[in-house]
């Protein structure tokens, strides 16, 4: 984690993953992720794939202004989207999608925290599997690894007592980063909002 905070993989232009199940802190490490790059004077957006691509991609369709909105996102130096694969993604959206990754592709960093692992990502494809393919490609390429383990920080609260038994014998695991991966081997909460030099713009000011 420390190494990613360094902002290295935004230079080398490569995904990271932050896979893991519910409540282990994905989002809030793509957050931290994102105010770090944004600290080293780097452009940020961060959105939900579901409102990214509804709000944000298919949206602009509706105007007129897909390609332009596609252009603008496409070089934004870190985006990040949030709960990839949480929802199947139908027709245009998962053409959308892949647009987006494939413009990105070696172009600029992307990182995508998700529940599933990617050996699973293309179930967010149901209707086209070929596409699901290239776009998953595309994202496990030389992409930095990040997986989360242990239990849900969205546990019911309990008693005092119990609580100080319960932390104490069941403690948090830390993150494992994996080293990067290459070629095919195996290997997301708000609006849609960009964070631009250290502050937090609408959308509509944005992309």
């Amino acid at each position: 984690m420390h190494d990613l905070a360094t902002g290295r993989y935004l230079h080398e232009k490569a995904p990271v993953l932050i896979v893991g199940p519910c409540g282990t802190g994905k989002s809030h490490l793509a957050q931290a992720l994102g105010h770090c790059a944004v600290r080293q004077g780097q452009d940020v957006v961060f959105a939900a794939c579901a409102q990214l691509l509804a709000q944000s991609l298919n949206a602009a369709r509706a105007t007129g202004s897909y390609e332009r909105k596609l252009a603008a996102l496409a070089k934004v130096p870190l985006l990040i989207i949030d709960d990839f694969g949480l929802k199947p993604l139908r027709a245009p959206a998962d053409e959308d999608l892949h647009d987006l990754i494939a413009e990105r592709y070696e172009q600029a960093a992307t990182s995508s925290p998700a529940t599933s692992t990617s050996d699973e990502w293309d179930q967010a494809f149901p209707g086209n599997r070929l596409l699901a393919s290239a776009t998953v490609d595309r994202l496990r390429h030389n992409a930095y690894c990040l997986t989360l383990d242990g239990a849900s920080y969205r546990a019911p609260r309990q008693g005092p007592n119990k609580a100080k038994t319960t932390l104490a014998s069941t403690p948090k695991k830390q993150p494992t980063l994996n080293p990067r991966r290459r070629s095919s081997e195996p290997i997301q909460t708000g609006s849609y909002m960009p964070v631009r030099g250290g502050s937090i713009v609408p959308v509509s000011d944005s992309v």
